[in-house]
């Protein structure tokens, strides 16, 4: 399966894979398994970063998903301040030692242009290496609230940062169906995604 491929979302009722796709599709088959009295917990999770997503399921499906479109209006507005807002430039503090801000100073461009440039850098040359730290942090996030009083789940979670492959299977093995499999799905996104790099 390629990144592409990947949905950005998943359901479960409980230990039960309800759906996996983009949000709204997701929502929608949980509100209506909920609304036909699914024992739960039904628990929705963003499959890149592994967080629960907080959905509010009243009313009619026209509704709710109106309220999930609108929920990032609905965050308040970042302060206005120096930037270049139009640009998406966003305004923020770094703190830094007074021989950094000398060095930066010097540098051609300026501060900002110098930093802009060594993030860039470091987002290239370390990008295989992030990309498996936030897989690995996305994974732990739905083992702990969905796996965590599963047996073998601290030692699983060991293995995958060890990119130790078949002891991850086998600790998981026992675990319900739906549970391992999205598990390991979560897992050799991220081993395949560090291997490509």
């Amino acid at each position: 399966m390629s990144a592409h491929d990947t949905p950005t979302c998943t359901a479960f009722d409980g230990q039960r894979l309800l759906a996996s796709g983009s949000l709204a599709s997701v929502a929608l088959e949980a509100k209506r398994v909920i609304d036909a009295g699914a024992p739960g917990p039904v628990l929705v999770f963003e499959d890149h970063t592994g967080r629960a997503v907080d959905i509010d399921y009243r009313g009619t499906p026209e509704q709710m998903l109106a309220r999930l479109v609108a929920a990032p209006a609905d965050q308040p507005a970042a302060t206005r301040g120096p930037g270049r807002p139009k640009l998406g430039v966003v305004p923020r503090e770094v703190t830094l030692l007074p021989r950094h801000w000398d060095w930066l100073a010097a540098q051609p461009g300026g501060a900002s242009a110098t930093l802009r440039r060594l993030v860039e850098e470091a987002r290239r040359s370390h990008h295989g290496r992030d990309r498996l730290r936030q897989a690995g942090e996305a994974l732990d996030r739905f083992m702990l609230a969905m796996t965590g009083d599963l047996p073998g789940y601290e030692e699983a979670s060991r293995a995958f940062w060890r990119q130790d492959r078949d002891r991850f299977d086998a600790l998981t093995s026992a675990w319900p169906d739906d549970l391992r499999e999205h598990v390991r799905r979560l897992a050799d996104q991220a081993w395949h995604g560090h291997a490509s790099h």
